[in-house]
């Protein structure tokens, strides 16, 4: 009984993607690093999707050593989009974002490579 009731409450709530932003710090590190993640999340609203996101987010804060022996922070920064779903759906766009460069071959060749690379390791797959 209980699957039931989390599919249907899950048809009767909102979809949402959201953006998580980490910032990562390590001992000798020159250049900041940060990472955004987009979730699925589920909710009533944008702002309990904002809250829900938060809560992920500094639940997977961490720090560890790497391989060097240096620490690495792994530290939630905050949740910087919250983008409703209209439908959630085979093919639906989940995300989109548009790049203005000087140097369009280099972008194009770089997404063909990455589409041959892909190709390359679903075939194995099978």
């Amino acid at each position: 009984m209980y699957p039931l009731f989390v599919f249907l409450q899950a048809l009767l709530m909102n979809w949402y993607i959201t953006k998580i932003v980490f910032g990562i710090h390590a001992e000798n590190q020159t250049q900041q690093q940060f990472d955004e993640q987009l979730r699925l999340v589920c909710a009533e609203n944008q702002e309990e999707a904002f809250l829900k996101s938060r809560i992920i987010g500094l639940g997977e804060e961490d720090a560890f050593f790497n391989d060097k022996n240096h620490l690495v922070k792994w530290e939630f920064i905050n949740v910087a989009e919250v983008i409703p779903l209209q439908k959630l759906e085979d093919g639906v766009e989940l995300y989109s974002r548009i790049h203005e460069l000087k140097e369009a071959k280099t972008y194009i060749t770089f997404i063909h490579q990455r589409a041959r690379s892909l190709r390359l390791h679903s075939e194995m797959a099978y």
